[in-house]
């Protein structure tokens, strides 16, 4: 059984090496050989054109002997709806089952697809936007109060006039995207990669490559 991992986490902050250790595991449990491992740091409400891990990833299991595509959570997907079904119906059409860890769901079962399974996933990935949405309304309700409660104290916000971050910590934090810039990749595939504003690498750039 020939095997991809699909990886994701939704911010440069976050990690998902703990996805592809707890799916290598699993796959060396069930006797299953992983081919290839795609990942990236990328928010999953990006459309399926925007997601470079998706689109190698399909164009790898088109052209390889690949049985199933692995992910850990119905979400590391993509939690827009719409973007993560396509990424099912693009497996169906090749015949590649997607295997979702923590629901052992299989979209594909004695090579047909399954409806239940199909019905289930579309199910979860409405949860996961719904919590999305939910979570992004708390964050700006209590931006917004904190904003409020601010201007009622007379407290002045944003950071210290004199603030300046130095060079040696732009170029700590943003190693990698000014390694690529002086590469001369640009900014747009830059963001891609590495989902850094297209405003920061400009600065990046200006101030690091020249």
């Amino acid at each position: 059984m020939n095997v991809v991992l699909l990886c994701r986490v939704s911010t440069n902050h976050q990690d998902y090496n703990r996805q592809i250790a707890e799916l290598t595991e699993f796959c060396i449990l069930q006797g299953w050989n992983i081919e290839k491992v795609f990942a990236n740091k990328i928010s999953g409400a990006k459309k399926l054109e925007e997601r470079a891990e998706i689109q190698d990833m399909v164009m790898y299991v088109r052209t390889h002997d690949i049985d199933k595509v692995v992910v850990l959570e119905i979400s590391r997907l993509g939690r827009n709806t719409l973007e993560a079904l396509k990424v099912i119906q693009m497996l169906n059409e090749e015949g590649i089952c997607l295997y979702v860890k923590n629901y052992n769901l299989e979209t594909i079962v004695g090579g047909k697809v399954n409806p239940v399974a199909s019905m289930i996933c579309t199910i979860l990935l409405e949860i996961a936007q719904m919590e999305r949405l939910t979570i992004a309304e708390r964050m700006t309700s209590g931006r917004n109060q904190y904003i409020a409660h601010c201007r009622e104290n007379g407290v002045k916000m944003g950071r210290p006039e004199t603030y300046r971050k130095s060079e040696d910590a732009y170029r700590e934090q943003y190693a990698k995207e000014i390694g690529l810039l002086r590469k001369g990749i640009s900014l747009r595939n830059v963001h891609s990669i590495t989902s850094t504003s297209m405003g920061t690498l400009q600065k990046l750039k200006t101030r690091f490559v020249g």
